[in-house]
């Protein structure tokens, strides 16, 4: 058949967008601010007339899919550093638990753990300013000023993923120290959630419409 099955695809299964991008409630666990979120562009209006192949919205959900890895490892490192911070995890039980989470690695400590969390988020953003950002940009010249914000957004919170890391080296020392790492991880925290649900926001549209790269 001309076209092939993408074609006919394309013909039978074109439907409105149904993609639902992460709202950011706004509850924040650190006082710190490092986003100027007020001044925030918003990318172009979309087409209420548009409409989506399955494909196309499987695409647009691949981000919010990639984002949601990212929140729920990073409530459950909040969960094991409040447990071990306050005495009710002891040492054996934390390090089974980490061993079960879908980042885990050969060393079982909670530091070890925030590290090569750290470590994901920053290879993401790599992905994401070589790749997805500039076929974006490219696409659709419209999105510039969204982008740039989230290149610049991917700076400020590879700054704090360096505050994190400083204190989980502090902590390695010093273990009376877990409070400026629990500082450390709610400023990541109110840090990152509010990027990914800025960019899921502006993006997943974009991106159903345009491909990822």
């Amino acid at each position: 058949m001309p076209g092939g099955p993408y074609r006919r695809e394309k013909a039978l299964i074109m439907s409105p967008f149904a993609v639902v991008a992460t709202t950011d409630d706004g509850s924040r666990r650190s006082d710190r601010r490092v986003l100027d979120e007020a001044t925030r562009p918003t990318g172009p209006a979309r087409d209420p007339q548009r409409t989506y192949t399955r494909r196309e919205l499987m695409s647009g959900r691949h981000l919010v899919d990639i984002h949601d890895h990212l929140r729920a490892d990073l409530a459950r490192i909040h969960r094991l550093a409040e447990r071990v911070a306050d005495g009710s995890t002891e040492a054996g039980a934390a390090r089974a638990e980490i061993n079960a989470m879908a980042l885990r690695r050969t060393d079982p400590a909670l530091t070890t753990y925030c590290a090569n969390y750290c470590r994901m988020v920053t290879m993401h953003h790599g992905i994401e300013d070589a790749s997805m950002f500039p076929h974006l940009r490219r696409a659709d010249p419209r999105l510039a000023p969204v982008i740039t914000r989230l290149e610049q957004e991917h700076h400020a919170i590879h700054g704090v993923l360096e505050e994190v890391d400083r204190a989980l080296v502090g902590y390695v020392g010093d273990p009376s120290t877990v409070d400026r790492l629990r500082a450390a991880v709610d400023l990541l925290s109110d840090t990152l959630l509010s990027h990914l649900a800025y960019e899921e926001h502006e993006l997943v549209e974009p991106i159903a419409r345009l491909g990822m790269h």
